[in-house]
């Protein structure tokens, strides 16, 4: 019998691994200065603490990539449709994503995973053209 292979939240290293890049993450993007030309993400960015915004971030990526972690917040499309984000946004916060990837070595296996999943959540997100 073959050995399963392990979950992508194993192999990227667990909690710990996962929430250092979801950190850097949330810096770039809140600091983005495409995503907060968006009125509406520039509003969001003001209103919520990055800690919070990082915690759910976390505790949603390592769910999604199969570890034990448990996502408490609201859905992807009541989190996200009202910001209005058009495509271009979504291609910054995508490089944001790419940039904290490269930064902690990630390596491009997993990072293609990433990528994948994440692209998977672009319709939930309510992008505007």
């Amino acid at each position: 019998m073959a050995k399963e292979q392990a979950s992508l939240y194993e192999r990227l290293g667990g909690i710990y691994a996962v929430a250092a890049v979801i950190d850097d993450f949330i810096d770039r993007i809140m600091a983005d200065p495409i995503l907060n030309a968006n009125p509406h993400i520039k509003e969001a960015h003001e209103r919520i603490t990055p800690a919070g915004f990082k915690y759910l971030v976390t505790e949603f990526s390592c769910m999604a990539m199969g570890g034990p972690q448990q996502y408490t917040g609201r859905s992807m499309p009541e989190s996200h449709e009202h910001l209005e984000m058009t495509n271009r946004e979504w291609d910054a916060f995508m490089h944001a994503l790419d940039q904290s990837l490269y930064t902690f070595d990630v390596p491009e296996a997993e990072q293609n995973e990433i990528v994948t999943l994440m692209e998977s959540l672009k319709p939930d997100m309510g992008l505007i053209d």
